[in-house]
């Protein structure tokens, strides 16, 4: 890498939708934008969350100068807590996502150390020889930011999650004169949001969806069960106006919701008068018409409050006919089953269901095209890379900005991973970072690769086998036929033929008449290789098998 060179790393966020991180690496210094986490889908058993892989920064961490955060989303700062037990720099934040980030870091107890900054629009980071610059942007939460990085080649400006939204909830627009200041000066590269790259138009304002829930809560005969992501922070004040005028207590379900709406009640993102907020404890003393809940569980979460009330297990709100549910989000690529499945429980405890094919009960948080052309244009940028999307909104988008202006060999497509390498005249790809996905689960975090992953994933999909094998203590001799168990493999009441010859074949297999002692390392080897082997012929399938010694 030459000095006059930036070198721009996407390591999540580029060709899926999650995990967001981008790097800029200057040569001396490296900044990075936004720690992210992904949700796992059912293909990949028991893990919590996915993260991205840091191993670039590892090696050169010496030269990281720290983390820019653009809002308080989870695929923006979830993977804080993971990245920073490794990577020991400052984080840089808005205030509502600073203290999503801090709540965050608080319960993972040896982070509470971490330095975390809060930072307010229009103030700027020196990072080493960049300076950052953050601007105001409307998305679906308070506080969202773009970055402007001066950097030694010129300006990067990364736009983040963003809109342009006239009548935002919070009163606090996109800052089109700072994007049009920095168009007028100059933009070296453009990094803008792709998320809604294939949809027409213009996004809708918020002031939509407040409309309408002012009409469904004010003609609501009964509860009014609100469900939408805790960290929508402008949803939950949208219900409190509404509520506020229907003389309905509000009152909040689902802990991180709880956490997230009180942490916004102390900072002032949200605001609620005396008495309107009450407990799940208290909804009891009062009339159905009086009250409204929000709650989490919008995307079919198994364990959110609004699938516990679907499923008639949560233990303080059961859903009865006369409940008008709405459903404020917009289902997540691969969560399509799970919210469906829920809004159909929902309506067999008979309650009134409103979602976004219905009624317009949540708009998006992204920019659609006109909005995106507009970007590219206040902007006017040489370079122009599409952030934040799966490959074919990046495509859309890259096609888009070279529609507006942007030469042809300077839209540059990248996915996870790719290394993009800008001089002042030019840009190539130039190598691969790794960046495949890091798996969490509880307090672990694996690779890929991982043999814990390997293992689950067989177990989901053959189940597995155990064998007992009652052993001679002395004489380390197999005594008897061993005992052969299913579980997830073969229904054991109706394969019990298979068990049987399975039982006879590996009695057989394990005869060695009067030899000598053996290992037990030996014996487990065997069993494993030999009945994987049998039960493949005889099934297809191979279970995870897993040999028992009993000493007697």
């Amino acid at each position: 890498m030459t000095e006059s060179a930036l070198r721009i790393v996407p390591l999540g966020g580029l060709g899926e939708i999650g995990k967001n991180m981008m790097v800029l690496d200057s040569g001396e210094d490296i900044v990075v934008i936004d720690a992210g986490v992904m949700f796992p889908g059912e293909e990949i058993p028991g893990v919590d969350l996915i993260i991205p892989d840091i191993s670039y920064l590892l090696e050169n961490q010496q030269r990281v100068r720290g983390i820019l955060i653009t809002h308080g989303h989870e695929d923006h700062i979830g993977a804080l807590p993971y990245i920073l037990r490794e990577l020991h720099v400052p984080v840089y934040a808005p205030g509502l996502a600073h203290g999503l980030i801090s709540v965050k870091l608080h319960e993972h107890k040896s982070l509470r150390q971490a330095k975390i900054h809060r930072i307010q629009p229009g103030q700027e980071i020196k990072l080493g020889r960049i300076r950052a610059h953050f601007f105001r942007v409307c998305h679906s939460i308070p506080d969202a930011m773009g970055i402007a990085l001066d950097t030694p080649l010129g300006m990067v400006v990364h736009t983040g999650d963003f809109k342009f939204d006239h009548t935002p909830v919070d009163g606090k627009s996109s800052d089109i004169t700072k994007l049009a200041s920095l168009g007028a000066q100059g933009v070296f590269l453009l990094m803008s949001d792709s998320t809604y790259a294939e949809l027409e138009g213009y996004t809708p304002s918020e002031q939509v969806v407040g409309e309408t829930l002012d009409r469904v809560i004010a003609n609501a005969s009964g509860r009014v069960i609100v469900a939408t992501f805790a960290s929508l922070i402008s949803r939950v004040q949208q219900v409190i106006n509404a509520s506020l005028k229907c003389d309905r207590h509000v009152c909040v379900v689902g802990r991180s919701m709880v956490d997230t709406v009180n942490m916004a009640l102390k900072m002032g993102y949200l605001q609620a008068p005396e008495g309107l907020l009450v407990r799940a404890d208290q909804l009891r003393r009062l009339p159905l018409n009086q009250v409204s809940i929000v709650t989490t569980g919008a995307q079919g979460e198994p364990t959110s409050a609004l699938v516990r009330m679907a499923n008639g297990d949560h233990q303080q709100i059961n859903i009865l006919p006369g409940d008008t549910v709405v459903v404020s989000a917009t289902a997540i690529p691969g969560n399509e089953r799970t919210v469906s499945k829920t809004i159909d429980n929902l309506f067999r405890r008979g309650a009134k269901v409103l979602y976004d094919k219905l009624d317009r009960v949540h708009v998006h948080g992204h920019a659609s095209r006109e909005e995106l052309k507009i970007m590219v244009k206040l902007t006017n940028p040489k370079f122009f890379v599409p952030v934040h999307g799966q490959y074919r909104h990046l495509a859309l988008h890259a096609d888009l900005a070279r529609s507006m202006g942007v030469s042809k060999e300077n839209a540059f497509l990248l996915e996870d991973g790719d290394i993009l390498e800008l001089t002042e005249e030019s840009g190539k790809i130039v190598g691969r970072a790794l960046s495949g996905p890091t798996y969490v689960d509880g307090l672990d975090a694996w690779d890929m690769d991982s043999m814990v992953l390997r293992d689950r994933r067989t177990l989901a999909r053959d189940g597995f086998i155990v064998v007992i094998l009652a052993v001679d203590k002395r004489a380390g001799r197999i005594i008897g036929k061993p005992e052969v168990i299913s579980s997830g493999f073969v229904d054991p009441e109706e394969s019990q033929d298979l068990l049987d010859k399975t039982r006879e074949w590996l009695a057989k297999e394990l005869d060695h008449g009067d030899e000598g002692k053996q290992e037990w390392e030996f014996l487990q080897a065997k069993v494993k290789n030999s009945l994987s082997r049998y039960l493949y012929d005889v099934t297809h399938r191979r279970p995870m098998i897993l040999p028992v010694a009993v000493e007697v």
